[in-house]
């Protein structure tokens, strides 16, 4: 899934290397150059290098799921900007609420460089217990992939969600997680979902845009249980308490969105402005970019998206956090990388879309 944004050169490279095409996608450039990464590389490299070389080539943003003939108990998984998660399911309990994540060693000898770079291969750090997720090794765990968790809920409610440039070795019922770069994150956590089965069900509705219509007064009741005191006339937004002086102190608030995330946030701004007694600015994620928005430290940045996926609404983000500011999520997806990479945000609870 995904769109491969230099397909073009990397298509007219395999074909001036003889690899011919029967089809426009960028799906089978993927694959071809699969295949040329392996005759390249030869047979004494691993499935997990051929793919990681190839992922390197790639520009974009996709989620890439292989499986290959010459390694058939082999399956590999890996994302860049696009969601991935993995679901994991067995009949007997997990040994470990988390798999670490391995990363190739650095040099021993960091003041010999020419050294370093003649070492064929880096070596693996491994973390003890990586080769298994269950108690009981002689049990092998059953792994479900899919872009969104309502997908996987009807197998299993555990699931393990992917970053950028993760890339997730399932081998005979054994999960590893490798990066080539370093990272201060060491392991990626197995989170629980919390959905019900007949939320994401049509039931008596003919399709899926019928029933979120007619749950839409539920979705708002929803939304504020728990949070709206309408004895008191008080509102508790329980996910950016600890960051509310913060937000109190700030300079201004900037919202980003895209669609219909930025038209609720255009639709909430006069009252925001009301209440706070701060400029309110709201912009669509991709001129936000174009633009280089100039950023303070005491702005607070405030991005809206339902699914939490949103790709400009992404790099946005990352945009704010480089510069230094307090970035604030509100989506309608737990576990959604927006809902992971801000510090701060509040959870809409309308059910999954």
């Amino acid at each position: 899934n995904g769109i491969i944004t230099n397909c073009k050169e990397l298509r007219t490279l395999l074909e001036s290397k003889g690899y011919p095409f029967e089809s426009e996608t960028d799906t089978e450039t993927i694959a071809k150059l699969v295949k040329y990464m392996s005759d390249t590389l030869g047979d004494k490299v691993s499935f997990r290098e051929i793919v990681e070389a190839t992922v390197a080539r790639l520009e974009g943003a996709f989620a890439l799921i292989f499986k290959s003939r010459l390694f058939p108990d082999q399956a590999i998984a890996t994302r860049r900007g696009s969601p991935l998660l993995i679901g994991v399911r067995a009949t007997v309990a997990l040994a470990r609420a988390s798999i670490p994540i391995l990363v190739d060693t650095p040099p021993s000898s960091p003041d010999s460089p020419r050294r370093a770079k003649n070492k064929e291969r880096a070596s693996l750090h491994r973390t003890p217990s990586w080769e298994n997720v269950l108690e009981d090794r002689d049990t092998k765990a059953e792994f479900f992939l899919a872009s969104d968790a309502s997908a996987v809920v009807e197998h299993t409610r555990r699931v393990l969600y992917l970053e950028d440039d993760d890339v997730a070795v399932m081998d005979c019922g054994s999960l590893l997680i490798h990066r080539v770069k370093h990272t201060h994150v060491t392991e990626r956590p197995i989170m629980t979902l919390d959905y019900d089965m007949q939320e994401i069900m049509k039931g008596k509705f003919s399709h899926f845009m019928l029933k979120e219509i007619f749950e839409q007064p539920e979705s708002v009741v929803n939304t504020m249980r728990g949070r709206v005191d309408f004895k008191n006339r008080t509102v508790r937004l329980g996910g950016i308490m600890e960051y509310i002086d913060v937000i109190r102190r700030a300079r201004r608030l900037l919202f980003v969105a895209c669609g219909t995330s930025y038209n609720a946030a255009v639709a909430v701004r006069p009252f925001l402005e009301e209440v706070s007694e701060l400029p309110v600015i709201v912009d669509i994620a991709s001129d936000f970019l174009d633009r280089g928005c100039p950023l303070f430290r005491d702005d607070v940045c405030v991005f809206v998206s339902q699914s939490g996926e949103t790709a400009d609404t992404l790099s946005a983000l990352r945009y704010c956090k480089a510069k230094g500011a307090l970035v604030v999520g509100i989506t309608n997806s737990v576990g959604s990388t927006i809902s992971r990479e801000t510090q701060c945000g509040i959870h809409i609870n309308a059910g999954p879309e």
